[in-house]
């Protein structure tokens, strides 16, 4: 790990601490040439893992392209980067755990997404689902909304 004050490549690690109920890893680090002291998050990736499109495509899982449709429903709502990160590593728990043969279909994921969504934030959930279940009209909101 390179030190972020002076570049150089040797550090050590003074401590290293489970965060996000065991899913992921907090170092503490020290520069050897510097001694500049820095923190360091270490989690978990899905790696090989095929999504399995509407149309039968199939593209590599991206966490990048989880997280954007995330952060866009949850947009100024009163939640912090570290609940989103949390209900992130929550979501690709689950999508790992029902991947079978290194793929998954993209409606798997949706429902996934969903699921967690609804349990941190409606309004969230109803903004996501807006966009995931492509609402035709009012009457296809307002029955979603009544379910809530």
């Amino acid at each position: 790990m390179r030190c972020p004050n002076c570049q150089n490549e040797d550090t050590k690690v003074l401590d290293s601490r489970p965060v996000d109920e065991g899913n992921a890893i907090r170092r503490r680090r020290e520069c050897e040439k510097c001694e500049f002291r820095f923190s360091t998050y270490e989690e978990m990736e899905i790696l090989d893992l095929s999504v399995i499109k509407k149309d039968g495509r199939k593209e590599l899982y991206s966490r990048e392209k989880l997280e954007r449709g995330i952060r866009r429903a949850f947009e100024k709502r009163p939640h912090t980067d570290d609940t989103l990160r949390k209900l992130v590593s929550a979501i690709e728990q689950d999508i790992q755990k029902k991947a079978s043969g290194g793929e998954i279909k993209a409606l798997e994921i949706g429902e996934v997404v969903m699921k967690k969504i609804k349990r941190v934030d409606k309004i969230a959930y109803i903004r996501f689902a807006s966009v995931y279940r492509q609402f035709e009209d009012v009457e296809e909101f307002k029955a979603e909304l009544k379910k809530l």
